[in-house]
């Protein structure tokens, strides 16, 4: 029987500008017992996850992950530019802790009452190398309201954030301070990509990032935790 996954999120699920967590999660089960279904939209925040979650529950997967905050959580750092966003992202009000968990809990009220699928909550990427910083604090901070909502509704809680966390302390990653990945500056990956013909690993190399290539989007590394904890922590259950 194929176990049928959803997995929903924003750019890192979209995985434009990321390496595709998609594919080593794939590999990690025989071909055939495994269909992925990618619901990633750049940019979006949980409220606009909330908003277009129809195509979900109009053909319910047996499994949904949901990773989804980021955008979130950058928003809550000094200097991100909060006013563009909620224009480009058509955001009602101005991005808060309290409305990141109200929209995360309606998500997951809205999955658990319209599907029968068994559900688990990441918790969020690092932002940024240098942990005691405040990108790498919000991320942390906006991990900790998403295992609320995990616990307080009785879901899975996949612990992303922690499992990053260990590995750059183990790999003793220099503490890079974080800057934000304007869309200029993810243009530049991309043109690296294009013109260069550099992976986002080597990308990542270069610039001394262990996990990402611009503090935000992951690398294979990074890309690899996520489905390191998705199999272990959640489809280890339902297989």
């Amino acid at each position: 029987m194929t176990l049928r996954i959803a997995c929903l999120g924003d750019s890192l699920t979209r995985a434009q500008f990321s390496v595709d967590y998609l594919e080593p999660l794939r590999r990690r089960h025989p071909p055939g017992d495994a269909q992925l279904a990618r619901f990633g939209v750049n940019g979006d925040f949980a409220y606009n996850l909330l908003q277009r979650l129809d195509g979900v529950v109009a053909n319910p997967p047996d499994v949904i992950t949901v990773l989804i905050g980021t955008n979130d959580a950058r928003a809550s750092v000094a200097g991100h530019p909060v006013e563009q966003v909620m224009k480009r992202k058509r955001l009602p009000q101005r991005p808060s802790a309290g409305w990141f968990q109200e929209c995360l809990g309606a998500v997951v009220t809205r999955l658990r009452a319209e599907t029968d699928a068994t559900l688990g909550l990441l918790s969020l990427p690092v932002l940024s190398q240098r942990l005691d910083g405040a990108a790498a604090q919000a991320s942390q901070a906006y991990s900790r309201m998403i295992a609320e909502v995990a616990d307080t509704n009785k879901v899975a809680y996949l612990p992303l954030h922690e499992r990053q966390i260990e590995d750059l302390r183990r790999a003793d990653a220099p503490p890079i301070p974080y800057r934000e990945a304007t869309p200029a500056a993810v243009a530049g990956v991309l043109l690296q990509r294009a013109v260069l013909r550099r992976s986002l690993d080597s990308i990542s190399q270069r610039r001394g990032l262990v996990l990402t290539t611009d503090h935000v989007h992951q690398n294979s590394r990074g890309a690899a935790h996520i489905a390191e904890v998705i199999d272990a922590g959640l489809l280890a259950r339902v297989t």
